[in-house]
C-alpha cells in the first residue's frame, strides 16, 4: 500500500505537490499530467479501491486537485465509481501492453521460456530494471512456490531478487553506486543484504561472473539464478531467472544444473534483439 501522506497546502494551481514537489511546472514538465500518473499509481493490490478524500492523502493532493483528475479518468475510462469508491477499469492495461507490444521480441522468447520451465522443471521469468524495482515481463510458472502471486507487470525489489542484481550488475560503475545509494534496503527476511557497500560488493562479483544467485534473501525457503539478456551493445537490458524451493536442492546443485541452459536461453533471446 502506498504511504499515506498528510495534505500539503495548496499550491498555486490549487492543488498539493505530491510526488512532483520540486518539480515545477516548463515547458518540459506538464504538472497536471504527471500528478495524474501519480493518481494512477495510487491505487494498487492493496488499494483496489478508494474514495476522493483517500486519494488526495495518498497522492497528497487537495479534494478539489484529487476530484478534477479522477473525473478526467472516469472521462477518459481509466476508472469507474461506484458510490464514493473509485477503482482502474481494464482499460489500464492497454497502457502496459503498449510497452510490451513495442517489445515484440518477448513473444519470440516466450516459446524458448516454456522450453527452459519444463526442461528445467522450475518457473522461469523475465524481468527489466525500474528504479529501486524489476518489473516482470513474462513469466511461466511450474508450480506455486512463492507466497506471493507474480504475473506481467509485478514489482519486486532489486536488491534482493536475482534478476534485480543482474540488472544492477550491468550498470556502469557509477550508475550502480548512485542507484544503490538511493536504494531502501529493506530487511525482506533475515537473510536479505541490506548493507550497502555489502550489496555493491556482490554486484561487482555479479559483473565478473555473468549471473547472480540470490538464497532465501526474498522469501524464506526460495532460491533463484538469473543472467542478463544483453542487446548488440553487450548491455544488460533484461534478465531471466529460474526459481527453486531452496529444500529441494542446494545452491551449488541449483547452479550447476540450471546455469549451463539459461545461458544458453539468454543468448538465444539476445540474438533476437533488434540492432
Amino acid at each position: 500500500m502506498p504511504t499515506k501522506r498528510a495534505e500539503p497546502a495548496p499550491s498555486a494551481e490549487g492543488e498539493g505537490q505530491g510526488e512532483s514537489e520540486g518539480l515545477k511546472p516548463s515547458d518540459s514538465y506538464v504538472q497536471s499530467f504527471a500528478r495524474g500518473l501519480e493518481v494512477l499509481r495510487s491505487f494498487g493490490a492493496g488499494v483496489p479501491a478508494q474514495t476522493l478524500s483517500e486519494t488526495a492523502e495518498r497522492v497528497g493532493l487537495t479534494r478539489a486537485g484529487a476530484r478534477r483528475i479522477l473525473l478526467t479518468l472516469q472521462t477518459l475510462g481509466y476508472v469507474e465509481q461506484d458510490g464514493r469508491q473509485f477503482r482502474l477499469t481494464p482499460k489500464v492495461m492497454e497502457l502496459g501492453f503498449a510497452y510490451l507490444s513495442a517489445q515484440p521480441w518477448w513473444h519470440l522468447a516466450q516459446p524458448l521460456m516454456e522450453e527452459l520451465t519444463q526442461q528445467l522443471q522450475q518457473s522461469t521469468s523475465a524481468a527489466v530494471l525500474d528504479g529501486e524495482d524489476i518489473v516482470y515481463v513474462l513469466r511461466v510458472p511450474m508450480q506455486k512456490i512463492m507466497s506471493i502471486n507474480l504475473g506481467v507487470g509485478s514489482r519486486l525489489p532489486a536488491h534482493a531478487t536475482s534478476m534485480g542484481r543482474v540488472l544492477l550488475a550491468g550498470l556502469a560503475e557509477e550508475q550502480r553506486e548512485a542507484r544503490v545509494a538511493a536504494m531502501a534496503l529493506q530487511p525482506l527476511t533475515p537473510r536479505t543484504t541490506t548493507d550497502p557497500e555489502k550489496l555493491l560488493r556482490t554486484l561487482s562479483q555479479v559483473r565478473r561472473q555473468g549471473f547472480a544467485l540470490v538464497n532465501e534473501e526474498l522469501e524464506l525457503g526460495l532460491m533463484s539464478l538469473a543472467v542478463p539478456i544483453k542487446d548488440r551493445a553487450g548491455r544488460a537490458v533484461a534478465a531471466i531467472n529460474v526459481s527453486s524451493p531452496a529444500r529441494r536442492q542446494s545452491a551449488a546443485e541449483l547452479q550447476k544444473l540450471a546455469l549451463p541452459a539459461l545461458q544458453s536461453v539468454a543468448e538465444r533471446i539476445s540474438s533476437m534483439l533488434p540492432h
